[in-house]
């Protein structure tokens, strides 16, 4: 798997007070590895300074993949891309403020010690809390050094992001679905569900953030997703790869496009579970949820299981074991990660595991992992050139738009 042998650091020089602080975007050729300070986990807000220098910095939205009218767009990113087939895509998604950008930095390799650096990721401060507003819009990418492609997307179940998008007569000023006029209510449900199934078709390794253990509404997301998510294919698709130049129409391409795809592909998934007490990481509370969360997706694809059998007791290991246990017996289970809440020293010292811990922990895991390879060898550029297609794919999903009309008709949402 690229980037499992190293970890990012920052590239530049340590900036002065005058200068202007840098956004951590490694750029090929710019940036080199370097060592992982372990002491840089971040915190759940921005301190008063890291919100400073960033208010100083000139707006970084022209690399964001979704343009306003959701749209997917490469060219700003593209130039930070190479040609390289040794590369690792992990992708991110859950709700406001669970700390998914603390994560993204932390698999970065973000050195929070180097003076006048920002991480890659901005992270929600407490003014940005207290407005009750987003940090994160569309799909914010960053490269890491090592060839980690990191993609960090807007909250999902956002009353933020709903209050953007929403008309005075309640309809969306976004057309998710073939163009149709909808509610926004309904607009917001839909662009949840094809941000995760984005994730899932172009991504190797797939972040399910949930705050607390009771929060199960990112697994009914991931649920609905790998119900939809069917015809989808992955970036390297001959049909994408080769397209251009074929003489088919838009819609003919697609069509044949997702009669190709004959293999399913699922980005590997873990569920992360933050801001937990110490009760709640205890091994007997951890090995709850793991067989909770087996027996939740036991019919899913992400159970990739060779026998397909249902989760039993003896299958379903605690999230939290030691580093030499045996890993076989719940390799058919998606892998789940625990996070303790943080403290502002992170004292007193957890009974179980620290907050500092359990993100090197994390990290560690997402950097050794095995996951699911794309059917083809594809290179960077084109990684990105066929997502951008992918999303169109996803955006004219018949599945998807039966399902829209499900919910149209069912009364839960205004028309």
């Amino acid at each position: 798997m690229a980037g499992s042998g190293g970890s990012a650091s920052s590239a530049s020089s340590p900036a002065s007070h005058q200068a202007a602080p840098k956004i951590l975007l490694a750029k090929p050729g710019l940036v080199a590895a370097g060592k992982f300070h372990r002491g840089a986990g971040g915190g759940g807000a921005e301190d008063d300074s890291t919100a400073a220098l960033r208010s100083r910095l000139s707006s970084i939205g022209s690399l964001n993949l979704l343009s306003e009218s959701w749209d997917f767009q490469t060219d700003r990113f593209l130039p930070f891309l190479t040609d390289n087939t040794d590369f690792t895509v992990v992708g991110v998604i859950g709700p406001p403020g669970v700390g998914k950008s603390t994560i993204m930095n932390e698999i970065y390799g973000f050195d929070a010690t180097s003076p006048g650096m920002l991480p890659p990721f901005p992270i929600l401060s407490q003014e940005t809390r207290a407005m009750a507003k987003h940090c994160t819009v569309g799909i914010e990418p960053r490269i890491s050094s090592e060839r980690i492609i990191l993609l960090d997307t807007q909250p999902v179940f956002s009353s933020s992001i709903l209050s953007e998008i929403i008309k005075p007569d309640g309809s969306s000023t976004i057309s998710v679905i073939n163009g149709e006029s909808m509610s926004a209510e309904l607009a917001y449900e839909l662009m949840n569900i094809q941000l995760g199934v984005l994730l899932a078709s172009i991504c190797h390794i797939m972040l399910v953030v949930s705050e607390g253990v009771h929060d199960v509404g990112m697994w009914q997301l991931m649920s609905t997703v790998d119900l939809l998510k069917h015809g989808i294919p992955d970036p390297s698709s001959v049909t994408l790869t080769h397209s251009q130049g074929a003489g088919l129409t838009p819609v003919k391409e697609k069509k044949d496009t997702i009669i190709e795809a004959g293999k399913e592909y699922m980005a590997s998934p873990i569920f992360v579970h933050t801001k937990l007490r110490t009760q709640d990481i205890t091994l007997q509370s951890s090995m709850q949820l793991k067989k909770a969360l087996g027996r939740y997706f036991s019919s899913s694809t992400f159970m990739r299981s060779k026998d397909h059998q249902n989760p039993t007791e003896e299958k379903c290991c605690p999230a939290m074991t030691p580093s030499t246990q045996n890993n076989d017996l719940d390799s058919a289970l998606p892998k789940l990660f625990l996070i303790p809440s943080k403290s502002r020293d992170d004292s007193p010292k957890p009974l179980y595991e620290s907050y500092i811990s359990a993100l090197w922990r994390l990290r560690d895991q997402v950097l050794s992992m095995s996951s699911p390879s794309f059917s083809r060898t594809v290179s960077e550029r084109d990684w990105l050139k066929n997502s951008a297609k992918i999303w169109e794919i996803i955006k004219t999903s018949p599945i998807i738009a039966d399902y829209y009309r499900t919910l149209q008709s069912s009364g839960m949402f205004r028309r």
